[in-house]
């Protein structure tokens, strides 16, 4: 089917106005994005320019471009980015805690960038943000957008999931956005969608508390507020005051390494550098501890140098997708987690996929899938592995549970925590 110098090849979404397609530009030789609407007359064909008038005074990288707009064989064509899929649709996956936070400051910034320029979205919700290469979100669908003017009289328009209690009395703020985005990013960092009454503690907020700091928690309690005056005023605070809480984090992560530092641990310093040097490579250890900065590896139950549990939790993984349970990288072809033993999850590739990191064997007969080194449990049948891992480069094994150790670095076994008792 063709339309214009469009080539469609597949419908990528159905609305009650507008089907969306993916098509091929002939001319150009890109792929678009095009948005038709059903009706043919040319009845609310006025929404559809009012989307692609609004769209158009907006340039941020994170607000969906609109290649063109035309009509064509009767029909009003929009032509926009094509992205890999909407937010709606990543976070029903894996993903690591680093990873949501980027794309929640993603989220915050388009929307403020449209407040700085007095437009009030209407309609935030994860369906609206499309997901794109190098993980860039950008927020799509001005149909129902408002100018703020003196007096501004809308119809409760929205998604009800996501919808302000005044926006859904026809009475949009600034703040409605505000709400709004206080839903898209909780439901992101823990999971979960609140529901009215939006009491606190909120459904999720065990995993959400687990995975980010009180500060940025307190951000979300501000914008999911029902009074509209006890939240941001607009999505402009809400984004400065969730950097800045990101920030704050960073910094006491940071003044934690320097005091140890200034008591005196340059030696610790040191000593790491060594302990890299001679298994960084083996062991990839290229996250820091949350709590003393130490080297650390996915694998890792506990921190070899403080004995701290999940070490890494929350460090970007050089792995396609996380676990939504201890968020360690896992593969797409894994049926389950090779570190925390949870149930299964939904396998996200039917395809199987070498890895040069696959030294060992399942040693279930029925199964004899491969395994990377200090795996705790077979990704592919759950079986837990029973034969000790050794540690190339060191001859030394936990006397508890008996895998391999760098025995004269730790202070604490990295696979069971036992303390490593020195002569």
């Amino acid at each position: 089917m063709r339309i214009g110098k469009y080539r469609i090849l597949k419908r990528l979404a159905s609305g009650p106005l507008a089907d969306v397609y993916r098509a091929q530009d002939t001319i150009q030789k890109v792929k678009v994005a095009l948005k038709i609407p059903k009706s043919d007359n040319g009845s609310g064909h006025e929404e559809f320019l009012h989307e692609v008038q609004v769209a158009t005074k907006l340039r941020h990288p994170n607000i969906l471009t609109v290649m063109n707009a035309s009509y064509i064989d009767d029909k009003f064509v929009i032509a926009m980015e094509l992205g890999e899929e909407s937010l709606a649709d990543r976070i029903e996956r894996r993903i690591s805690t680093a990873r949501a936070l980027d794309l929640a400051t993603q989220v915050l910034a388009s929307m403020a960038h449209a407040h700085d320029h007095k437009i009030i979205h209407c309609d935030i919700k994860p369906e609206n943000y499309i997901l794109f290469p190098d993980n860039r979100l950008k927020l799509a669908d001005f149909g129902f957008a408002k100018f703020n003017l003196r007096t501004l009289k809308a119809s409760g328009s929205g998604t009800i999931d996501y919808i302000a209690p005044e926006q859904a009395m026809g009475r949009p703020k600034f703040q409605s956005d505000v709400f709004s985005l206080g839903l898209v990013v909780y439901r992101l960092l823990s999971g979960r969608l609140p529901e009215w009454p939006f009491e606190w503690p909120l459904p999720g907020y065990d995993r959400l508390s687990a995975r980010v700091r009180p500060e940025i928690i307190e951000v979300l309690k501000n914008a999911i507020q029902l009074d509209p005056k006890r939240r941001y005023v607009d999505a402009v605070q809400m984004h400065a005051a969730f950097v800045k809480a990101q920030s704050t984090a960073r910094k006491q992560k940071r003044s934690r390494a320097v005091s140890g530092t200034r008591r005196g641990s340059s030696w610790r310093k040191m000593q790491w550098r060594e302990f890299q040097r001679q298994f960084k490579a083996t062991l990839e250890t290229r996250h820091h501890c949350r709590r003393c900065e130490g080297p650390v590896a996915e694998s890792m139950q506990s921190c070899p140098w403080c004995g701290f549990d999940h070490p890494s939790r929350g460090s970007e993984s050089r792995m396609p997708s996380s676990c939504p349970r201890c968020e360690r990288g896992v593969k797409n072809d894994w049926d389950y987690c090779a570190w925390c033993y949870g149930p299964g999850f939904v396998e996200e590739s039917s395809r199987t996929y070498p890895d040069k990191r696959y030294t060992g064997r399942c040693d279930h007969k029925r199964c004899r899938g491969p395994l990377v080194p200090f795996m705790r449990y077979c990704p592919w049948c759950r079986k837990k592995v029973r034969r000790p891992w050794k540690l190339k480069g060191s001859r030394q094994n936990c006397k508890s549970c008996h895998w391999g150790i760098a025995h004269e670095f730790w202070n604490y076994c990295a696979w069971c925590r036992e303390p490593v008792k020195r002569n």
